[in-house]
């Protein structure tokens, strides 16, 4: 595992790089980045379908001023891909957007916890495929936006429309119930925190605290993790666990899980704000 140094003075991006699969895509990106000074810390793609999908760290040495990178557009627009660049700035407040569905708890604590200076970020915008927690987002004066979720493709395409109007640097799924797809994930890279309602790796997907109560384990919990495009086993950023009584039936379970849902992922976002996490082999450490 790597630790990141909190006070490095280096400049650091985050490249996007999404289209048609075609050959030469990584050398023409990797010498453009090259050409502009960077130092590419790492690299991956994956070709899912005849989608190509790449994700690379860029850094460019101490004392540099931000690079321009002139001619990316034209370099993109050769390739026909979309290649999209997010720097790193360490003194700005970052912004977060919540995507929510119905349940309204780890909305209202993040929420509340931005309000009390408590979390030192700025809720850009409220996102959600049902209306029901418009009146949440309004009390903390946050916008909410209503996607419609019939059809994911063109909803995951008019939500990160918004996202991009809302200027929005990482993303938080505050029980959002609806799968991303890899299309979608891509595009916010290690940006993306979920909270999950159980231990994981036990028991992903759907209905977790059912699974858990009729499995008859003794111990269940919640799991903040960022999220890949394998559902559920992305890296997990934190834990909390609550011991399962013999007399407990699934509505206890999951009433004694929605307490600590809130609460880690609020964890999990102070954490990733602090910039103190790293991934090294698909495991996060803190600093």
């Amino acid at each position: 595992m790597r630790r990141r140094t909190r006070n490095s003075p280096r400049t650091t991006a985050t490249i996007t790089v999404i289209g048609r699969d075609k050959t030469g895509v990584i050398a023409r990106v990797t010498n453009y980045l090259f050409e502009q000074g960077a130092n590419i810390e790492s690299l991956e793609e994956h070709v899912r379908r005849g989608q190509f999908s790449m994700v690379l760290e860029a850094s460019w040495s101490a004392g540099r001023r931000r690079p321009e990178l002139p001619g990316l557009a034209e370099l993109a627009r050769s390739l026909e891909m979309e290649i999209n660049v997010h720097f790193q700035q360490r003194n700005r407040r970052q912004r977060m957007a919540i995507m929510v569905t119905s349940e309204p708890c780890c909305l209202s604590a993040l929420l509340s916890k931005c309000r009390s200076g408590k979390l030192a970020v700025d809720p850009a915008v409220a996102l959600s495929n049902r209306k029901d927690l418009a009146p949440v987002a309004a009390q903390y004066d946050v916008p909410f936006v209503y996607v419609p979720w019939n059809e994911r493709k063109e909803a995951e395409t008019t939500a990160l429309r918004v996202l991009d109007e809302h200027g929005v640097d990482f993303v938080v799924l505050a029980r959002f119930m609806k799968i991303l797809s890899p299309n979608f994930v891509w595009r916010y890279p290690k940006r993306i925190i979920n909270i999950h309602p159980s231990l994981l790796p036990s028991f992903p997907g759907a209905q977790a605290y059912r699974q858990a109560w009729e499995r008859g384990v003794k111990m269940a919990g919640v799991t903040a993790h960022f999220v890949t495009m394998n559902l559920d086993e992305g890296p997990i950023i934190a834990q909390a666990g609550f011991p399962i009584r013999p007399q407990m039936r699934l509505s206890d379970i999951v009433k004694a899980g929605q307490k600590l849902e809130a609460r880690v992922l609020v964890k999990a976002v102070r954490l990733f704000l602090a910039n103190g996490l790293d991934i090294s082999w698909g495991i996060v450490s803190g600093c």
